[in-house]
Formats: structure tokens, C-alpha cells, sequence
């Protein structure tokens, strides 16, 4: 299926979507709180692999300790389909979970239709200004916040430092340098290894290609007032488009791998066969503890156009927000309050490894990303804050573009097709 018949499909998915969460605004504007009915029993849904076990079980004994009679209901749900799923289950006064987790990409299309209680009068007492920014400017929408940062992981660059001194290549500084070095470490493969690439660059890993987007100034599309304008086909995003795919071309062989290699390329970095690996920081664990015993793994932020800076990576993690349908609404609060809490905040960064919500527990990380990690957060950038977005990403618009250009389509031509396709989108009612 080619990509404009693709985003047609996703467009048309869109409208439904919005069209059947249009429901779950109609009884928050008829009471101020929004849902907030008498239950006792709360339910809260967190996302597969985010919050660790131990945490899990202290915020349920934690809770119900502090609310006496009152219970705590986790459930763990996967990523695959969690759109549809949260479509249906916050309409339902029955079936709504009280407190959500959402992709951070997601929330504005679940607040743009009032499935989620505003919540700005929480803000202060949940972090205020230790907050991470980008989270809560995806999680405001027309001025007010609807959802706020759970946690967010630093996209790193993995890179074999050992491998680096046996071909005499310095570490880059620059974007540029970053390009070149790539490139000239898959031209000398030191150790000789089959299937060796300079870097990890594929197509189905749209997030790190976003950060060479970011970093040289572009952005999928620009709002400008109420309208939005493709911005693919711009000089800056223009520029970051050719050297990505200069990368895909020429210091890669798995510029087409699939999303379930994405997903598995530490594997590779494991054996050897890759030189340079972005992934978020938690993903340290999965490089084997050898390799660093021996020194030959580095770590690095995505560099700057300027030697010396730090590039803009995609801000990627989860929000947590009150959906309007919960069914007991000073509880729902309490239970936000406490995911905010010293104790909880600092588990999600010692034991999950994740940049926890309220970056100051930043600095409980540990390991060898801790150190850049809450800069490179701090450095991050969002994709379109639309509800329309979140129609595209998940119909994977933004991976099918990026595969194109990894199978070497002309970037200018691919990228003015995608800014009618996304500005179409965007605009959309």
C-alpha cells in the first residue's frame, strides 16, 4: 500500500476515532469535577514495561493504607492497540479506568475531546517547574493541562569506543563528525566481522531518525495559528533528510530491518556487528556486562551542529492524566499525588532506569547514561501536538516515510508528498 492511500486510511480511522471520543466529554461539562462518583475502588492502567513490579506492588499497599476501605486495581496493558482500547473503555461510565497512562504522542487526542479531567490545578502540587516541559506542553491542550509527565527515556548513543581506537577515528562532537565517523567505521570494520555496520540507521526507527530532523531545525509540520503547513520539504529538514539518508545508504546494512529487529538490534551491538547503536538509556542493561567490564563501550548524546552541543532528540515516554469518567475523583487525586511522590519518583529512576516525571529524582539513575541523561531530556522535541498526530503515528505514516528514504527514494520528492499528506491530516476539524 503506497503512503497516500495509507494516510487516507488513517485520516478516515482519525474521524472515527474523535467521533466516538466526542462521547466522553458529555458528562464532564455538566459537573465541575467531571465523573467523581462515590466508588471506593479504584482502577489504574500502566503500560507493559513501565513501572517495575516492586513499585507496583508499594503504590497499591501505599494507597490503600492511606485511604482506609479504599482498594487499588493495577492492570497492565500492552502498547499494541491501546488506542482502540482507550477509545472504548474511557466512553464507558462502567468500564473507564480512573487513572491512565497514555504514550505522551497520544494524550492530545484523548484531551482535545474531553476523555481526560483537567488537572491544571494539580500541576503545582505534582512538580510545577520540575516537571519536564515538553511532557507538559503535550499534555496541555487549549491552555489547560490534561495530563502530566510519568517518564521519559533518554535516547543514548552506544557506541564501540575500542573499535573507534583501533581505526584511529575520533569521537564526534558534531552532527557532521557523527556522519563521517559512521561512515569511515563501517569502511574499516576493524575486527573484520561479517555483516558489520558503522552505525544502526534503520528505516523502521523513526525516533532516532528524528533526532537528525530535530537537531538541524526541522519539524514535520509547523502551526502557525489555527492551520498547519507541512515542513519536511524545508531547507533545515531538507538538510537532515540527505545526511540520514546518506547514513542508511552507505554505513549501514540494516537500513530495512523490521520493527521486531528494531526492537532486538542490541543483539547485534552484542555480537559485534554494529559500531554505533541509539536506543533509550534503560536499554544499557541489554549490552552485555562484559563488553563493559572490558571497556569497549561509550556513551554519548546525539551532538549538535556545533562541536561541543547537544542535539534534540524526540521526547519520548508516557503521561499519566484522570480520566473524566473515574468514579471517585478525590481518590483519583490521591492516587496522582502519590505517583508524584518522593518514594515513587525515585524508584522510577533506581530501579526502572527511566527519567522520572519530576526530573530533580534524575539524579537517583544510575549507570553508565545517568550522568547525560536529564540534558538530553531537557534538549528533547516533540512531533506535532495534534490528535490527529497520534491517528498517524499509530497508522505508522512517520515509519513508512523513513523506510522510504532508508530505500532510497529522492528525499525531496518523498517529503513534499508527506507535507500534503500530514498538513491534510492536521487540518482536519
Amino acid at each position: 500500500m503506497n503512503l497516500t492511500r495509507r494516510s487516507l486510511l488513517a485520516s478516515a480511522s482519525g474521524a472515527a476515532l474523535l467521533g466516538g471520543l466526542a462521547a466522553c466529554g458529555g458528562d464532564s461539562s455538566s459537573s465541575p469535577g467531571g465523573g467523581g462518583g462515590d466508588s471506593t475502588d479504584l482502577r489504574i492502567w500502566f503500560m507493559e514495561d513501565s513501572i517495575p513490579e516492586e513499585t507496583r506492588t508499594w503504590l497499591k499497599e501505599t494507597f490503600e493504607s492511606q485511604n482506609s476501605g479504599a482498594t487499588l486495581t493495577i492492570e497492565v496493558q500492552q502498547w499494541d492497540g491501546i488506542v482502540s482500547k482507550l477509545q472504548t473503555s474511557l466512553a464507558s461510565k462502567d468500564e473507564s479506568p480512573d487513572v491512565v497512562e497514555f504514550g505522551n504522542t497520544q494524550v492530545a487526542l484523548f484531551s482535545s475531546v474531553g476523555a481526560l479531567l483537567d488537572i491544571s490545578d494539580q500541576e503545582e502540587a505534582l512538580g510545577g517547574g520540575d516537571l519536564i516541559q515538553s511532557f507538559i506542553d503535550a499534555g496541555s491542550w487549549e491552555g489547560k493541562l490534561y495530563a502530566t509527565p510519568l517518564y521519559a527515556g533518554a535516547r543514548i548513543y552506544y557506541y564501540r569506543q575500542d573499535l573507534f581506537a583501533a581505526a584511529g577515528i575520533a569521537v564526534p562532537t558534531s552532527l557532521d563528525e557523527l556522519v563521517a565517523a559512521a561512515k569511515a567505521l563501517d569502511a574499516a570494520n576493524p575486527e573484520g566481522t561479517p555483516e558489520f555496520s558503522g552505525i544502526y540507521m534503520p528505516g523502521a526507527d523513526p525516533h532516532t531518525n528524528e533526532g537528525w530532523l530535530f537537531t538541524h531545525g526541522g519539524q514535520y509540520a509547523l502551526q502557525e495559528g489555527d492551520t498547519w503547513t507541512g515542513n519536511l520539504s524545508s531547507p533545515e529538514s531538507q538538510a537532515a533528510l540527505v545526511q540520514v539518508q546518506d547514513l542508511m545508504l552507505n554505513a549501514t546494512k540494516y537500513a530495512l530491518d523490521s520493527n521486531d529487529n528494531v526492537q532486538a538490534a542490541h543483539q547485534l551491538f552484542n555480537q559485534g556487528k554494529l559500531g554505533i547503536y541509539s536506543a533509550l538509556n534503560v536499554a544499557a542493561a541489554k549490552i552485555d556486562q562484559a563488553m563493559w567490564d572490558a571497556g569497549k563501550v561509550g556513551v554519548m548524546a546525539l551532538p549538535g551542529l556545533t562541536p561541543g552541543t547537544i542535539g534534540k532528540t524526540f521526547s519520548g515516554g508516557s503521561s499519566i492524566g484522570i480520566s473524566a469518567n473515574n468514579h471517585n475523583l478525590e481518590l483519583s487525586q490521591a492516587l496522582l499525588a502519590l505517583i508524584y511522590s518522593d518514594e515513587f519518583q525515585t524508584d522510577m529512576a533506581a530501579i526502572g532506569g527511566w527519567i522520572p516525571g519530576r526530573t530533580s529524582f534524575t539524579s537517583a539513575l544510575e549507570g553508565p547514561t545517568g550522568s547525560i541523561a536529564q540534558e538530553i531530556i531537557e534538549n528533547s522535541v516533540l512531533t506535532p501536538n495534534s490528535p490527529q498526530w497520534g491517528v498517524l503515528d499509530g497508522n505508522n505514516v512517520p515509519r513508512d516515510f523513513w523506510t522510504r528514504i532508508a530505500r532510497g527514494e529522492d528525499v525531496k520528492a518523498v517529503a513534499a508528498e508527506l507535507d500534503t499528506t500530514i498538513a491534510d491530516a492536521l487540518n482536519q476539524s
